[in-house]
Order: C-alpha cells, then sequence, then structure tokens
C-alpha cells in the first residue's frame, strides 16, 4: 500500500473562496449601534454609533443632553468614525427617541446586558 495516491488530488483545489461572492456579508454599516459600556462601579457609558451622514451629530448630541438631563460627547475615532457618548444608561432612551424622529426601526441595534 502507497501513500503517494494522497498527493494526487486535491478535494479543496477548485472551490476558491465560498465568501468571495457575496459582497458585505455580516457586515454592520447600515446599523445604527447602541451599546453599554460598563465604568467603575454602578457608573455606566452609553455609546452611539453608525450615524448615517445625514444627521448632524452635534444637534443630535444636544438634543440627547437636553431630553435626558445627562452628560456626553462626541469622539471621533479612526475605526468606528463618530461614536456619541452619554453617560448613564441611555439605552431605550435613545432608542424611542430615534424612532420618534423617523429612524427605522428596522436600523437600530440595541446591545448591552
Amino acid at each position: 500500500m502507497s501513500v503517494q495516491n494522497l498527493n494526487s488530488f486535491d478535494p479543496f483545489a477548485d472551490e476558491g473562496d465560498p465568501l468571495e461572492d457575496s459582497q458585505n456579508v455580516g457586515s454592520q454599516a447600515n446599523y445604527i449601534h447602541i451599546r453599554i459600556q460598563q465604568r467603575n462601579g454602578r457608573k455606566t457609558l452609553t455609546t452611539l454609533q453608525g450615524l448615517p451622514k445625514q444627521y448632524d451629530a452635534k444637534k443630535l448630541l444636544k438634543a440627547f443632553k437636553k431630553e435626558f438631563a445627562c452628560n456626553g460627547t462626541l469622539v471621533d475615532d479612526e475605526e468606528m468614525g463618530r461614536v456619541i457618548q452619554l453617560q448613564g444608561d441611555q439605552r431605550s432612551k435613545i432608542s424611542t427617541f430615534l424612532i420618534e424622529h423617523q429612524v427605522d426601526k428596522s436600523t437600530i441595534k440595541v446591545h448591552g446586558f
């Protein structure tokens, strides 16, 4: 019995990459992500990223701060783009605010606990 017969056939030679044809598989570029991050103790931070370019982030941040009575900031991240950070757990409030202002509910993803 010879081991040479294993070298003659490569089962994956003609297949190629199975994900080559499908673009943006698992892409999260079209979603608005609302996340919560634990800081120290009971303190939390809510982040909002993936906001479309048609919305002014500064005006939105100002409206969030006034509506939710919390502080917040706008961070420019190289990987994530513009990220809005708010103090406290504001996930449900942000999602209802965006839905009330004509943002499609299917584009909003709420993450956390």
